[in-house]
């Protein structure tokens, strides 16, 4: 989208979304369906630059946690419908997730999460190593006890889903200022008063903060705690094949977190560095790839060899239970926040968006969201775990 159109920053709005990335731009769409006027969404640089710019998210229901299950399932279906609202192609592949398991725990521990999520009408199920080898022919079966598949996961692109979102918002007079950097919130008692940014003051009445990895200081500005902190996650792309690569599922090595799937004229590789370190650095370095080699040498040895012509490298946006923050501050009432997402804010954001503006509407959401408050970390109550983090 070009962004030349969206220049000025009007002088007040009653509400700003602060983030273009796709949680951004789910909640500006489903505000403006719902009938709400006057709405900003300040990016500091292009729609998508961030977290949200990776070139393939996968689209998933297959979670340990029922508040996660419920939050997939819903976006799912939403980007089912994509071609008819808001209406674009967003390069939705219905190849399924495959989780590959080499642990009696693992195994165990997927068929509880297999359970919850068929009484939630999640269609997954637990397969044999033979039936996983027959899905994914790249797949070893050496030391697999198990694999979970489910056959309506998939993957899509995230700049058409945000570009989608935005188009239909911009329809809907939704104002988008991109190069618009946040320098302040204003606010006089429990009230927010308005947004600073370098192309001028907005006065408002509500805040939505949607900054990804950016969240915490965000947060600072107004003295909310938004526990997010940057780790960097890294992929590559493979040399077109000869003869085509097959149409694989998503596939997870569970135990190493590395994964692949078909992308345009080859494959996509990717692993989470368990050495990783916090911070805002996004420079793609190669050499992690030799830890997915390693392990493709086992899980999925003609991986291990295929040529690789660059990749990508971008930031999860992570808490301290990898499960998202959303919700409003009890403190200061015009603030709405939905950050943290751990890696499944792509997945995730249209339902997000639907429950941001029932929050602005003050209606009741379709699932209650109150366990993922950003206080649950600072009053000692029980964080939700996570099992299936990739």
């Amino acid at each position: 989208m070009s962004s030349s159109a969206f220049r000025t920053v009007p002088a007040s709005a009653d509400v700003v979304i602060i983030g273009g990335g796709v949680m951004g731009a789910s909640t500006a769409f489903h505000l403006a369906e719902a009938g709400v006027k006057n709405i900003v969404v300040v990016e500091r640089g292009e729609l998508g630059c961030g977290s949200s710019g990776k070139p393939i998210g996968g689209v998933r229901a297959q979670f340990s946690d029922p508040l996660n299950i419920e939050l997939g399932h819903r976006s799912l279906r939403a980007y089912q419908e994509f071609p008819h609202r808001p209406g674009a192609d967003i390069k939705l592949d219905t190849v399924g997730y495959l989780f590959l398991l080499n642990s009696e725990q693992q195994a165990s521990d997927f068929e509880a999460g297999v359970r919850l999520q068929n009484s939630l009408n999640v269609p997954s199920r637990m397969i044999s190593p033979d039936d996983a080898q027959r899905l994914c022919p790249y797949v070893s079966t050496d030391g697999l006890v198990a694999a979970v598949y489910s056959p309506a996961d998939g993957h899509a692109r995230p700049g058409l889903v945000i570009q989608g979102y935005v188009q239909a918002a911009a329809r809907a007079g939704v104002t988008i200022a991109t190069h618009t950097a946040v320098s302040g919130i204003d606010t006089a008692g429990d009230r927010i008063t308005g947004v600073r940014t370098n192309q001028g003051r907005i006065a408002c009445s509500t805040v939505i903060c949607t900054a990804g990895v950016w969240s915490a200081q965000i947060g600072e500005m107004v003295g909310i705690d938004l526990p997010v902190r940057p780790v960097r996650r890294q992929l590559a792309f493979t040399a077109p094949l000869t003869p085509p690569a097959p149409r694989i599922p998503f596939t997870i090595d569970f135990s190493s977190a590395a994964y692949f799937h078909n992308s345009d004229d080859g494959l996509l590789f990717g692993l989470a560095d368990p050495d990783q370190k916090d911070g805002f650095d996004t420079t793609w370095t190669p050499e992690w790839l030799e830890l997915f080699r390693t392990v493709a040498r086992h899980r999925a040895p003609a991986l291990a060899d295929m040529k690789t012509v660059g990749g990508w490298a971008g930031l999860y946006e992570v808490t301290p239970d990898h499960n998202a923050l959303i919700g409003r501050s009890g403190e200061l009432p015009g603030f709405l926040y939905a950050t943290g997402f751990s890696g499944h804010g792509f997945l995730q954001a249209p339902a997000v968006g639907e429950v941001l503006r029932d929050l602005y509407l003050e209606r009741e959401p379709f699932t209650d969201i109150t366990p993922l408050s950003a206080d649950r970390f600072r009053h000692g109550a029980e964080t939700r775990p996570e099992a299936h983090v990739v």
